[in-house]
Formats: C-alpha cells, structure tokens, sequence
C-alpha cells in the first residue's frame, strides 16, 4: 500500500482516510487480519466495546512491533455505558493495552433513553484528560447532532454512519460538511457488496480498470471525502 491519504479532522488531529474495521470478526481471527494489514500498510484500525474482540485487538497491537505514534484506534462507547463513559473507556483500554485511543465514539444516541447528551459530556471530560485524542459520534441524525452542540458547545469531529453507493446519505453528509464533521463510512460495501457489486456501472469501471468490484467501490469513497474502513479478514 503507497503512502496513505490523510484526513485533518476539525480539532486538528489527522487520521487515515483507509481503516481496517473488525466488526464480527473473532478474537483469534482478528490476530491474524491486523498482523497482515499492518504488515501491508494499514494503520487505522476500528473496534469497538460491542464488537466484543478488543481482547484479539489488543493482542495484535501489542504483538505487531508498529510504533504507537503511527496507529490511529478507534473504539466506541456502547448503549448500555451511557451513564458510564469513563468506566466503558478504562474497560476498552484496558483491553486494548493501550494509555490512549485516538477516537472514541459513541456507537448509538439511543433518545429513548436519552442519555447521549450527558454521555458526550462525559467524552468531553475524557478529551480534556488526554484518556482520548478526538471524540465522535455513529449514526446521529441531524437533530441528534445539534443537540449536542446546542447543549455543549462541542460538535464531533466524526459521524460514522451507514454509507454505501445504494445508501448514498447526501443530504447527511453534506450537513456534516456544513458543520465541520468529517463523515465516515462503515459497512462501505453494503454487508459484503449484496446489490453493489452487481451494479452495471461497478462491474464496466472495474473491467476497465482492471480491479475488483470492492476496489472500485472503495476508490468511489475516497473521492468522495469519505474516511472509510471496510471489513476483512482474509489478506487478499
């Protein structure tokens, strides 16, 4: 992998627009895809406390021999630690064997039971105390993220959501332009490239290109802003 692309994000740190995200990916079997997407060039790595494999994430930073300053680690509060964001982060640290993450983010808003305003307080707290490097947030809505700047004063500098060329959020990610909010894609291929790759256009750019159907769909992200971090396990 050439010299990634970076993103500055609006608190003025940088991060990689390319990430490995392990979203159900095992404990041991994530041992292994971290090792080889290190070794190929990757150092944004996405977890999460509801993933439930920071133990194997963990592992495979503290076994790999990349320098911590080259690694950007994202991990998310979940629902249930709303009420206890330094409690969930000391927990994800603890596992990770990490002092820091580079990006905490809280998973969900949850309004029904409305914790999200105090929980980002809290992160705000955590940023102050240097526990975390930049704070965000996943799937909020637009009324979700004005709240939380009305209310605090901070704005995230990440709304991670669902985003994919069928599941195309313009108007959401142009709002979070607006405000300075760097939009991130999880499941960027649509749940393993389920009506994406069969797209016409996909399939003649990635014969004309000679490249895969994932490939073009990732390189669609990347010129389009995005900070994007596909699943895989498997080197290839």
């Amino acid at each position: 992998m050439a010299n990634q692309t970076v993103i500055k994000l609006q608190d003025g740190n940088v991060m990689p627009q390319l990430g490995l995200g392990v979203w159900k990916a095992g404990n041991d079997e994530v041992v292994s895809a971290i090792h080889k997407a290190l070794e190929v060039g990757y150092r944004s790595i996405d977890t999460a406390a509801a993933y439930k494999d920071d133990d194997g994430v963990g592992k495979a930073l503290a076994s790999a021999g990349v320098p911590r300053d080259e690694l950007f680690i994202t991990t998310k509060l979940w629902n249930d630690d709303q009420k206890r964001p330094r409690e969930a982060l000391q927990e994800s640290l603890e596992k990770l064997q990490l002092d820091f993450v580079d990006l905490y983010l809280m998973h969900w808003p949850v309004p029904a039971i409305d914790h999200y305003v105090d929980a980002w307080k809290g992160m705000i707290e955590l940023q102050k105390e240097g526990l975390i490097k930049s704070i965000g947030v996943c799937n909020f809505q637009v009324h979700h993220l004005q709240r939380l700047i009305d209310e605090t004063g901070v704005a995230p500098v990440i709304n991670q959501i669902e985003l994919h060329p069928l599941m195309q959020q313009r108007q959401l990610h142009s709002w979070n332009a607006t405000h300075k909010i760097q939009t991130e894609s999880w499941s960027p291929l649509a749940q393993g490239g389920e009506g994406v790759f069969d797209q016409k256009i996909i399939r003649e750019l990635a014969d004309k290109y000679s490249k895969t159907p994932a490939q073009i769909v990732i390189r669609w992200h990347l010129d389009s802003g995005l900070v994007v971090i596909p699943k895989s396990v498997t080197p290839s």
